[in-house]
């Protein structure tokens, strides 16, 4: 008994229909088609409105340029690599020195526009008006734009904005125009179309960085390679390429100028020494001359020439021994310092320097460029600059130690030399005093002489040197324009507002179904409560009045809604077959679900079939069965149940055959406690002894307790679910009822249904053998044409578009 109680209670099983899915996608078609033309016509508007972006693009590729130095700083500052160089060239391409030369190669002084209907566009590189400057100061000048007409062949108008307010003035051709600070004149274009609109300003270098930098990208082509591919954006295509060439035609020179910038100091170095020594050699000439003629002395004697001779070697040595010294001081200096480039100005080249020297500085002055370009991303306390500046302080000790020792060896030198030479002026004090005044003299000059020679030497080596060194970077691919725009992208665009349209449809079909609160049709009840449906009565295509005065299940006797009720007329008579007379009760959860309605029909359908019928308002408060029969409400069952009148007087006649009524009477002010009152049951009992059916009009038993009684002494218990208005908790009333007051009577009727597949349950009931509840057949006349046997069955065709929207 157990077991049976529970397979009783089991709800019937469902199944998900992937073609009622598509049937709800579809039955909202026009909202999907809606919201897939917003937004293509939102996605066209965009591409309108928006500026093209195009793209042009180059390659530089970096010559190899690894140092056993650089790779010991790695090894000592605990990494493997280091700064990637790419990182360090990118950063110096990227430089605003590099971008504003670059600049400067093009024609940027007046930017020429077009105004269209949607946007102002720039027309570089063309210049349809010849402008020339008069007075322009690039620091102070008109910066906004001007508009440019043609009035006649000898007078134009500039339209433009001064001091805030619009100005708009004629001029003639070739003459001055002053604006603002700036002057210059136009020169007249002879050919010039007088309907055209033309847009110009004045730039300045400075003007277009920005706008440079915005669009320039660079990124290695593959990873740890020496090749740079260069992109540059702009939405002038001719622009872009313009000036990603001029950026990297200034890169080659920026980075040859800096390999060239220790043979330039050099030359630097040896200009100022010369420019010295040319004076003294110049003056030491004179003296001698001077002093030949002062004493008549001719020459010196072979002993004084030999001492002059090795004095001046010595002197000599000394002298270029001195440089070096001058020259490691400053390289000394620049290291403490911590140029961003700091280099060997000068090598005598006999050995006192070590020639490694000139490697470490080079390692410095890439670990110093590294170090600049991770300060724009990490913080100076990170470990990546930490790490480099572990690196930069390991070789300048090794670079400052080097110096020291090259000083040293330097200073030992010069003493030695000091004392060989302390010996030839001790040989020269021994000569006669007119001999050793010229040697003097001839001495400064041929030391002056012989140090300038070698200093000139050294100035056309390093000359020699500097005009062999080329730049550290090939262009491999030259930017070229690119008329195709990358932004926006009209193909992905318009394919994500497909998508995103599609979507929007798709989601406000299930966004409505899932605020959806209401019962629409029959499985979403079949998915609540195993309390059986005995039918579903079709929603009448045509207005009802308020008051129900036309009994339409008689009124259109071939429609689908008469025969929809004639359905649950049949079920009505398998339940409780035993009784001789049946007593219906009729409620629902909240007013509006058309218990009245149904109960009307019902009765009115039941009549036709020999049956005698009686229809009982039981709802004493809101009850409209009298004006439904268009009669009054003076005499009714509340009268009855307070003993006012008897059972003969409250029964009226129909004009349908069979049918009588009770009408509700007037509001009593304890409706509830005369429904309770035995004299219903002695009521109930007479009328089964005169009638086949007793239909009960109850109230809503989810709003006030009246028809508790009723219910419990029913033969059949009707629960009205309106389809559109009865909420989904309304389903699990009649199961609650039932439950409670042990009935087994308890049957739905789903009322005012109408095919609406969007909020339609897209599961398919199968009742299988082990569903032991109570079915009945009847169908919801969905889905399928009636072939002519309802007059409510138009012909639709196919092309009648307004049919979906009335669904």
């Amino acid at each position: 008994m157990e077991e049976t109680e529970k397979t009783h209670k089991r709800l019937p099983n469902q199944e998900i229909d992937y073609f009622k899915i598509g049937k709800i996608i579809f039955s909202r078609w026009y909202w999907i088609v809606g919201s897939l033309a917003v937004f293509l016509i939102w996605s066209n508007v965009y591409l309108w409105y928006t500026p093209k972006i195009y793209a042009t693009g180059g390659t530089l590729k970096l010559e190899e340029r690894r140092s056993e130095i650089a790779d010991l700083s790695n090894i000592i500052s605990g990494s493997e690599r280091g700064a990637s160089r790419i990182q360090s060239e990118t950063s110096v391409i990227q430089s605003q020195p590099v971008i504003l030369a670059a600049i400067k190669d093009l024609d940027y002084q007046i930017s020429f526009y077009i105004e269209g209907r949607v946007r102002t566009s720039e027309i570089y590189p063309q210049k349809p008006l010849n402008i020339q400057k008069v007075e322009f100061d690039s620091t102070n000048f008109y910066h906004d734009i001007i508009t440019f007409r043609p009035v006649n062949k000898s007078t134009f108008n500039l339209t433009y904005t001064l001091n805030g307010k619009e100005v708009a003035k004629n001029y003639q051709f070739n003459e001055p125009v002053n604006i603002g600070p700036t002057t210059f004149n136009i020169n007249n274009p002879g050919d010039l179309n007088k309907d055209a609109v033309y847009l110009f300003k004045f730039n300045s270098p400075e003007d277009f960085i920005g706008r440079v930098r915005g669009g320039l990208q660079t990124a290695e082509t593959a990873r740890n390679s020496n090749i740079i591919a260069l992109q540059l954006t702009d939405a002038n295509p001719k622009f872009a390429a313009d000036v990603l060439n001029a950026i990297m035609r200034e890169y080659l020179i920026y980075d040859r100028n800096r390999k060239t910038q220790s043979a330039t100091q050099m030359i630097d170095f040896i200009d100022d020494q010369l420019k010295y020594l040319s004076t003294e050699v110049k003056g030491s000439e004179k003296s001698i001359q001077d002093f030949k003629q002062k004493n008549k002395l001719m020459e010196v004697s072979s002993a004084a020439d030999a001492a002059l001779s090795q004095a001046k070697e010595l002197e000599s040595k000394k002298s270029i021994l001195n440089l070096q010294l001058i020259a490691i001081d400053q390289l000394k200096q620049q290291i403490s310092k911590e140029k961003n480039n700091v280099n060997l100005n000068f090598n005598a080249g006999d050995g006192q320097i070590d020639p490694s020297l000139s490697t470490l500085i080079t390692s410095l002055d890439n670990l110093l460029q590294q170090r600049t370009q991770l300060l724009k991303t990490y913080t100076p306390g990170s470990q990546p600059v930490q790490d480099i500046n572990q690196s930069i302080l390991q070789i300048k000790n090794n670079a400052l130690n080097n110096l020291n020792a090259s000083y040293n060896n330097v200073k030992r030198d010069l003493g030695y030399l000091d004392a060989q030479l302390s010996e030839v002026n001790k040989q020269i004090s021994v000569l006669p005093v007119a001999e050793r005044d010229l040697i003097s003299l001839r001495r400064d000059f041929e030391i002056n002489e012989k140090v300038y020679s070698f200093l000139s030497e050294k100035k056309l080596e390093a000359q020699i040197s500097r005009s062999g060194i080329l730049p550290g970077a090939t262009i491999i691919d030259t930017a070229q324009p690119n008329y195709w725009p990358i932004s926006p992208n009209e193909h992905d665009i318009q394919r994500s507002a497909i998508i995103f349209g599609l979507l929007t449809g798709l989601g406000i079909i299930i966004f409505l179904r899932v605020i959806n609160p209401y019962i629409y049709d029959k499985e979403t009840i079949e998915s609540i409560t195993n309390i059986p449906i005995i039918g579903v009565i079709r929603k009448f295509p045509e207005p009802i009045d308020e008051d129900n005065n036309q009994v339409l299940a008689l009124s259109k006797p071939k429609s689908i809604f008469a025969e929809s009720v004639r359905s649950v007329r049949t079920n009505l008579n398998f339940i409780a077959s035993e009784k001789q007379s049946k007593v219906i009760c009729i409620t629902s959860e909240v007013a509006g679900e058309g218990k009245s309605f149904v109960a009307v029909n019902l009765s009115s359908t039941l009549s036709l079939i020999d049956k005698k019928v009686i229809l009982i308002a039981a709802d004493l408060r809101r009850s409209r069965l009298h004006k439904t029969f268009n009669v009054p409400n003076d005499n009714g069952l509340s009268t009855y149940l307070s003993h006012q009148t008897s059972i003969d007087n409250i029964i009226l006649h129909s004009s349908q055959k069979n049918l009588d009524f009770i009408v509700s009477g007037p509001v009593p002010p304890n409706p509830s406690e005369l429904l309770h009152n035995d004299r219903m049951k002695e009521l109930i009992k007479e009328l089964n002894t005169r009638y086949d059916v007793i239909m009960i009009d109850t109230a809503p038993i989810g709003l006030v307790s009246d028809a508790i009684p009723l219910i419990r002494i029913s033969d059949i218990n009707i629960f009205v679910i309106r389809s559109g208005k009865s909420k989904l908790y309304a389903a699990t009333v009649p199961q609650r009822i039932a439950q409670e007051y042990q009935l087994n009577n308890t049957v739905i009727v789903l009322n005012a249904y109408s095919e609406d597949l969007l909020h339609s349950r897209y599961y398919t009931t199968k009742f299988t053998g082990d569903y032991n509840s109570k079915y009945y057949y009847y169908s919801d006349y969905s889905g399928y044409e009636a072939s002519g046997y309802y007059v409510d069955n138009e012909a639709k065709k196919w092309w009648n578009i307004n049919r979906w929207f009335k669904k």
